[in-house]
C-alpha cells in the first residue's frame, strides 16, 4: 500500500515556475487546488482571477483563504486601478501567496467591460503602473500573464513593448499564452482554441529578453511538448488539460522533479481527511468531489466511478464513505517501477 506524506506548507521565497497549472475560472479553486497539490507535489498552483472589487468590497477571507498545503500558490488578481491592485497585492502578503500575478489576458465581456484582463495590452503605460504599485506594496514576485496579441495588435514588436516597459516597471517573470485575444466576436471558450498558436512568438521573446523568465501557455498536453517547449523557455504553463486528466499532471511532475508519481487510490486517500475538514466547515462533498472525475480516466472502472460519485456527493448528510465506496469500483494502479 502507498502512502501520501502530507504536502509541505511552507511558502517559497520565490516560485519554481517550470511547471505550473493556469488559474481557470470556476475550476481552480480551493478544493481543486488541495486536490491537484496530492497529484503533483512541486507544481506552481492557480487561483481563480480574483478581481480587485471582490476584494474591497466583498467577504476577502472568502476569496483568499487556503489550505497552507497548496504551497506553492500564487494568487491571480484582476484590475487596472494601480491603487486597488497595490491593495491586493498586500492582502496576499498578509494571507501567504507565494506570487501575485496581473491578468492581462482573459478576453471575456466582463473583464472589458471593467478595463482589465486582455484589454490592457492596449494599455502598456497603465500596466507598467499597476506592476510598479503592485511592486511597491509587496516584498513577493509580481508577475503578469498576458497573450501574444489583441485584436489588430498582433504583431512582435508590440508585444516585445509591452514586455520591455513592464519590465522596467519591476517585473521579471511573464507567463505568455501563445495565441492572441479577440475582444469582439469570440467568446472565451472560442478565444482558447481559434486563434492559431504561435510558439515562435514566444521563443523569441525569451531569445531577446534573457533576462526575464518567460514561461509558456497553450495548448500544451504531452510530456514531450513540456520538454520541448522548456529547451526554448523557463516554463510551461498548463491549463484544461491539468483539470482533465490529472493523473497526467501527477507523471509530468514527477518527470521534471525525478520522483515517483503516486497511485491513484492513495491520492484519494489523502483527500478523505480535506473531506472531512471540509464538510465540518459547512463546505457540500459535490464541491470537493466535482474535481476528482477525471482522476482514473482510462483505468477499468472509471465510468463507475464518475457515475457514482455524480449520483451520490450531492445527498443530504453523505460524507467522505462517498469516495471510499467509489474507490472499489476502479482498478488499483500497477505498481510504479523507479530505475536508479
Amino acid at each position: 500500500m502507498t502512502f501520501i506524506s502530507p504536502p509541505s506548507t511552507t511558502r517559497a521565497l520565490e516560485p519554481d515556475r517550470r511547471l505550473s497549472v493556469a488559474p481557470m475560472m470556476d475550476l481552480t479553486d480551493r478544493h481543486c487546488r488541495y486536490f491537484l497539490r496530492l497529484c503533483a507535489p512541486h507544481t506552481l498552483l492557480y487561483t481563480e482571477m480574483v478581481t480587485t472589487g471582490a476584494l474591497i468590497h466583498g467577504d476577502v477571507d472568502r476569496h483568499l483563504r487556503y489550505d497552507p498545503s497548496e504551497h506553492p500558490v500564487a494568487l491571480q488578481l484582476g484590475g487596472s486601478d494601480p491603487a486597488a491592485l497595490a491593495h491586493g497585492a498586500r492582502l496576499a502578503e498578509d494571507y501567504g501567496y507565494d506570487e501575485v500575478n496581473l491578468n492581462v489576458g482573459c478576453p471575456s465581456d466582463r473583464v472589458q467591460a471593467g478595463r482589465f484582463g486582455a484589454c490592457l495590452l492596449k494599455e502598456p503605460d497603465l500596466v507598467a503602473e499597476c506592476v510598479r504599485a503592485m511592486g511597491a506594496a509587496t516584498a513577493l514576485p509580481i508577475t503578469v500573464k498576458t497573450r501574444i496579441g489583441v485584436d489588430e495588435l498582433d504583431d512582435y514588436d508590440h508585444l516585445a513593448r509591452f514586455v520591455a516597459q513592464v519590465r522596467d516597471a519591476g517585473c521579471t517573470s511573464f507567463v505568455i499564452h501563445a495565441r492572441k485575444a479577440w475582444l469582439k466576436g469570440l467568446s472565451p471558450k472560442e478565444n482558447r482554441e481559434i486563434p492559431p498558436l504561435n510558439y515562435e512568438r514566444v521563443y523569441r521573446l525569451k531569445a531577446d529578453f534573457p533576462e526575464l523568465e518567460i514561461v509558456l501557455n497553450g495548448g500544451v498536453r504531452t510530456l514531450d511538448e513540456i520538454l520541448a517547449h522548456r529547451d526554448r523557455v523557463d516554463g510551461v504553463m498548463i491549463g484544461r488539460e491539468a483539470y482533465a486528466n490529472p493523473w497526467a499532471l501527477a507523471h509530468w511532475d514527477a518527470a521534471l522533479w525525478g520522483t515517483a508519481p503516486p497511485d491513484r487510490h492513495a491520492i484519494v486517500r489523502a483527500l478523505l481527511p480535506y473531506v472531512e475538514r471540509g464538510l465540518s466547515r459547512g463546505a457540500r462533498l459535490s464541491h470537493i468531489t466535482r474535481h476528482v472525475l477525471n482522476l482514473f480516466q482510462g483505468v477499468p472502472g472509471a465510468r463507475r466511478w464518475r457515475r457514482y460519485l455524480s449520483e451520490n456527493a450531492w445527498r443530504p448528510g453523505v460524507g467522505p464513505e462517498v469516495l471510499e465506496t467509489a474507490l472499489t469500483l476502479v482498478a488499483a494502479d500497477e505498481p510504479v517501477v523507479v530505475l536508479d
